[in-house]
């Protein structure tokens, strides 16, 4: 992405503990899965400062005003890290494992609710989306009678971006509704024919935002927190609702610059209408291992929904190697096998991590875009070494 319940009444989150015998089943795109914990018992003091390390070099090297990370062993003990200044202006430092805006991680909780409702016979993964909004896409090269919810999920649809971030900065206070950001979408041109290729695009899940709240009669952002951030104890997750612009718990400020000589601009607080089912949760870096361990590990999806989910086409613009299946990337590591995320940048946030199939985690968060290459190398390289450790 370029999208409530207290978090106080959640429950302690759960972890099943267990690799379910059906992810043997599942196609894991050939990869060899790496071994060992993060935290072996003999582990020197020195290995956690390779975390610490990574994000000093986002905030001394690239300039960015504060990283923050959460890692995870096949265990579920967790660390907290942070580097730089949580807010500019007062100087104080960034909270570890602070709320940020978690964005396109939101496509992988919109498509799990989905992957529910296929479970539960309510909706039809291969069916078109003219079977549950008859009529509602269509324009040149456009039709909701030959797009798919496979091809929603998957990013295959052809459909147009709807996002304009200059427009969304303009004026970020700005509340949307979703059939507005649509017609936005559907002024323009197919891309291409559906299922012709792979192409990220936002307005796939704004679609899917819809359908479920016409399948299930109920607001897209209760069905996430009623199926997805209470059902496995997600504290510090949820969905904002209509109007809400700020952050609930304490979380470093976010910010945006036109250029790299510009001065920052706080951007914290903005409508996330805008990103909706595309890119509306807020969450921590640890509730985000917490999520993609969960989801790997069965706990929010039968076998057969699951397998659907890791089920991958090349995604080959966003990285080498890189796949997509159902709102889930899988990304390859360079000490061999893949983990799977999704990851998310939003104007004051960028976000990036993952789950290797032996249940290590990491999630690295931003207070900035990425505004060049050698960032974003940063970015993946302090995913990446602490999942290879």
């Amino acid at each position: 992405m370029y999208a409530r319940v207290s978090p106080k009444s959640r429950p302690a989150p759960a972890r099943s503990g267990r690799r379910k015998a059906m992810l043997a089943a599942i196609v894991l795109t050939g990869a060899v899965i790496t071994t060992g914990a993060l935290f072996p018992p003999t582990a020197s003091a020195a290995r956690p400062d390779t975390v610490q390390s990574s994000l000093n070099t986002l905030v001394a090297d690239d300039g960015i005003p504060a990283a923050l990370a959460s890692v995870a062993d096949r265990e579920g003990r967790t660390r907290d890290y942070s580097a730089g200044v949580g807010d500019l202006k007062t100087g104080a430092k960034a909270p570890k494992d602070g709320q940020v805006r978690a964005a396109s991680n939101t496509k992988a909780f919109t498509a799990v609710v989905v992957l529910q409702l296929v479970a539960e016979k309510k909706i039809d993964l291969d069916a078109p989306v003219d079977t549950y909004l008859p009529g509602l896409l269509r324009g040149e090269g456009i039709d909701g009678r030959h797009i798919t919810i496979r091809q929603l999920l998957q990013h295959t649809s052809g459909l147009p971006e709807y996002v304009d971030k200059g427009a969304i900065l303009k004026d970020p206070r700005r509340y949307y509704e979703p059939r507005e950001l649509l017609d936005s979408a559907l002024a323009q041109k197919a891309h291409f024919s559906p299922g012709a290729k792979w192409e990220y695009n936002n307005t796939n899940y704004l679609v899917a935002g819809l359908i479920i709240q016409k399948v299930t009669g109920r607001p897209l952002g209760e069905e996430v927190n009623r199926r997805i951030i209470d059902r496995i104890g997600l504290r510090h997750t949820y969905f904002p609702t209509p109007g809400d612009m700020a952050i609930d718990e304490p979380h470093p400020k976010g910010y945006d610059r036109e250029a790299a000589d510009s001065p920052w601009r706080d951007v914290t607080e903005l409508d996330p209408s805008w990103g909706w089912a595309a890119g509306a949760v807020i969450s921590t870096n640890s509730d985000l291992n917490r999520f993609y361990t969960a989801l790997l590990d069965g706990d929010l999806l039968p076998p057969a929904q699951l397998a659907q989910m890791r089920t991958t086409v090349p995604a080959e613009e966003a990285g080498p190697g890189n796949r997509y299946g159902l709102g889930l990337f899988s990304r390859p590591l360079p000490c061999g096998g893949i983990y799977w995320g999704h990851g998310g940048t939003i104007p004051g946030y960028a976000t990036l991590g993952g789950v290797t199939e032996n249940g290590r985690a990491v999630n690295v968060a931003l207070t900035a875009l990425p505004s060049d290459s050698a960032t974003e190398q940063h970015l993946q390289a302090a995913v990446e070494s602490t999942l290879c450790r």
